[in-house]
């Protein structure tokens, strides 16, 4: 891939060079991403999710050589596909957007194991997106259960 395109999708469309909380503003791009696919059958949104991933480790690879340093904070897809997969399954409303937002920006912060080893021992994207991918699943159960504990 040509050099704008990998920063600009590794990136999220810019949004990676906010001075400001940077994955933070990266993740708002996960909305959109959690609208999609909330209208897919699962098995869709699966594919669409793991179609995801495995372009954001190569984008995140190819953004990492390119912009130096282990995790450079510019690069935000895997954010955005970490919160795809915490909204996986999950019905679209601005109840479960917000809910999804806070609990995957916390695991994302907090690497609970495994997603701290994965951010430490694993190299290039595989080691950028896979700790995200974690951070999702986990804010995707606690998300779950959540919402299950307020619909009584």
């Amino acid at each position: 891939m040509k050099r704008p395109l990998i920063i600009f999708l590794a990136t999220g469309a810019y949004a990676g060079y906010s001075p400001l909380v940077p994955g933070t503003v990266g993740s708002l791009w996960g909305l959109g991403l959690y609208y999609f696919i909330s209208t897919l059958r699962p098995n869709e949104g699966a594919l669409v999710l793991i179609a995801g991933t495995a372009l954001s480790i190569l984008v995140a690879s190819e953004a990492r050589r390119i912009l130096g340093g282990k995790d450079p904070s510019p690069i935000v897809c895997d954010e955005i596909m970490g919160f795809g997969v915490a909204a996986y399954l999950l019905p679209f409303s601005l109840f479960n957007a917000i809910l999804v937002f806070i609990l995957f920006r916390f695991f994302d912060i907090l690497k609970p194991f495994p997603a701290g080893h994965i951010d430490r021992w694993l190299e290039g994207g595989a080691g950028i997106v896979l700790d995200d991918i974690v951070a999702g699943i986990y804010a995707n159960v606690a998300t779950q259960v959540l919402i299950r504990l307020v619909q009584g």
